[in-house]
């Protein structure tokens, strides 16, 4: 198993956890594991980036509509609002991935 394989599985297991006990670090710590998983493996093509940011924009929209379910709703929308904390994570180490490229340019100019 990889590496960053591990660090998303740790990431999914935080965002339950997270939903059910409250810490106010949960946020960060969230987010820094997006941000590590996003520098270990980070998003070969722009289509996955793409996919990514638009996931990590719609999913906490997408997660409030869970809250009409009876009883699990709440945590549903907790568990789902946390994941697209860590995926936003994924998307800014992408994002500096790239602009780091772009400006260091390639060696063949």
């Amino acid at each position: 198993m990889t590496m960053d394989r591990i660090i998303t599985i740790i990431g999914l297991l935080v965002a339950a956890v997270a939903a059910f006990v409250d810490l106010e670090w949960w946020p960060l710590i969230l987010l820094l594991l997006g941000l590590i998983n996003g520098f270990i493996a980070p998003l070969a093509d722009m289509l996955t980036r793409t996919a990514y940011t638009v996931v990590a924009a719609a999913l906490p929209t997408i997660a409030s509509s869970l809250e009409a379910i009876p009883e699990a709703g709440t945590y549903l929308n907790a568990i789902f609002d946390n994941i697209a904390l860590m995926i936003g994570g994924v998307v800014i180490a992408n994002l500096l991935l790239v602009i780091v490229s772009v400006v260091m340019g390639s060696d063949s100019d």
